[in-house]
Order: C-alpha cells, then structure tokens, then sequence
C-alpha cells in the first residue's frame, strides 16, 4: 500500500495529464431539438449516403457512417467538430469543401441546430 505521501504526485501527475487529453466535441447545442433533428434527418433522406443510428434505413455507405458523433474531432476532415462549424457544414457544404459529395439540400439554421443536436447525441 502506498503511503499517503507517495500518492499526492501521482494524483497530480493524473490531473495533469487528464488536462492534455483533447476535449470531447460539446455534447448539446443552443436552441436545437435533438428530436426534431432526427425527424430531420430522416425527412431529408441522410441515410441515402450515411449509416446513422436511430434513423430507420439509413445505412448506406457512401458517406461516412455518423455513430459516435460526438465523440470526433473533425468536420469533413478539416473543420474542428464543434457545434457551429456543423451547423454551417449542414447549411452549405459546398462553401466550406467546394466540390465536396456533400449535397447542399438549402437546410435552415432552425433544421441545421436541430440535426446538429441529434448528431451530437450519438456517442
């Protein structure tokens, strides 16, 4: 058994290190519905291209598959994953990666924040 001495820079060199691990993606976003976003999802036919959890047939492969969303650190590649950057990625793919496979499908902000918050809840 270590001795209550030994164990304070081992607790500090844990909290240090805990401290340099690479944030997890914001888990919620301001003003979506995370419900009406996956209704979204499904209305605008996202499992054509993507494999997403809960969405009813969407289990395609063309696109990335979307489980574990929030657990990932970057947008098409490039952007870091967090929630306003996805939202002008949903919003218009195009400017963000021109030429990407990315449709623009000319979704609102409303649609974008409430698609953004059901991504966001698949871990």
């Amino acid at each position: 058994m270590l001795k209550p001495l030994y164990t304070v820079p081992w607790l500090l060199l844990a909290l240090l290190l805990w401290g340099c691990t690479p944030p997890v993606a914001q888990s919620y976003v301001v003003g979506g519905d995370a419900d009406v976003g996956q209704q979204l999802i499904a209305d605008y036919g996202c499992g054509a291209c993507h494999d997403i959890p809960g969405i009813p047939g969407a289990n395609a492969t063309v696109g990335p598959p979307l489980d574990g969303w929030a657990e990932r650190g970057y947008i098409a590649g490039a952007l870091p994953n967090r929630p306003g950057n996805l939202v002008a990625w949903l919003m218009n793919p195009q400017t963000i990666e021109p030429g990407t496979a990315m449709p623009d499908l000319s979704i609102s902000e409303q649609e974008a924040l409430d698609m953004s918050a059901y991504l966001y809840s698949l871990r």
